[in-house]
């Protein structure tokens, strides 16, 4: 299985992250990406990734910090994606949730960061909340981007919006919430090789553990809960899932 975002860095996950990551090995987990948020934090997922083989990285700035947003930390973030772990630009984004920074700031930071996907050829991992018409619009400015929309929240009416923009879509553990019929119909209205699941490892546990630290092991529960909104074995989509995310990031993944 692939776990296909995470945040491994963060100080709910630190403390015990060898056991964490090896809960995720004896569930069946072969991979997990581990997502920046900032500069620093994107440099300690690299960190893991150099100590932890099933780790791959995503370096970026998330819209709740594109206040931060500078030429240094851009620069910063061109010189850190050389790392052979690292296969993507993210997690980068817009939220118009009204807990995220001005608006202006994520725009600005979010079209920096398309261009520097574009020109270092790299996939971008999206963050999109109360946003789709907004991020599509400026993903639309840079020709050739492309890449995954982590945590889908958009309900079954905007899988085609992504899809013919090139983008796969990443269901995290709301789609096992009882209440979220909706988002299991966007995941049953993707296509098999356009479909991935996630942790969002700490948040957003799965409902079986929810309220509670999420790990990257309660990935196979949000499988199992795509895979039975779409009628599928969850063995068929795991494997569909190992070649979305190798022809998505590329040969650093393997």
């Amino acid at each position: 299985m692939i776990d296909a975002h995470a945040h491994l860095g963060d100080p709910r996950l630190e403390n015990d992250l060898d056991a964490v990551l090896e809960r995720a090995t004896a569930a069946g987990v072969v991979r997990i990406l581990s997502c920046g948020e900032d500069l620093a934090s994107s440099e300690r997922a690299i960190a893991i990734a150099q100590r932890h083989p099933s780790v791959r990285v995503a370096v970026g700035v998330h819209p709740h910090r594109a206040m931060a947003w500078t030429d240094d930390v851009a620069a910063g973030l061109r010189r850190v994606a050389v790392d052979r772990r690292v296969v993507a630009i993210g997690e980068i984004g817009v939220d118009l949730s009204g807990r995220s920074a001005p608006r202006e700031a994520q725009e600005r930071a979010f079209a920096a960061q398309l261009t520097l996907a574009r020109e270092l050829d790299m996939p971008v991992v999206v963050h999109v909340r109360d946003a789709g018409p907004l991020a599509r619009e400026l993903i639309d400015r840079v020709p050739g981007v492309r890449g995954m929309i982590h945590c889908y929240s958009e309900g079954p009416r905007e899988v085609d919006e992504w899809l013919r923009r090139g983008f796969v879509l990443s269901f995290a553990g709301t789609v096992t919430y009882p209440k979220n019929e909706a988002l299991r119909r966007a995941a049953a209205a993707a296509p098999r090789d356009e479909l991935l699941v996630e942790t969002d490892a700490p948040y957003l546990a799965p409902q079986r553990h929810r309220g509670q630290r999420n790990e990257p092991a309660f990935v196979a529960e949000t499988l199992a809960a795509v895979a039975a909104a779409r009628g599928e074995a969850p063995e068929r989509l795991e494997t569909a899932m190992a070649a979305t995310t190798a022809a998505m990031f590329g040969p650093r993944w393997g």
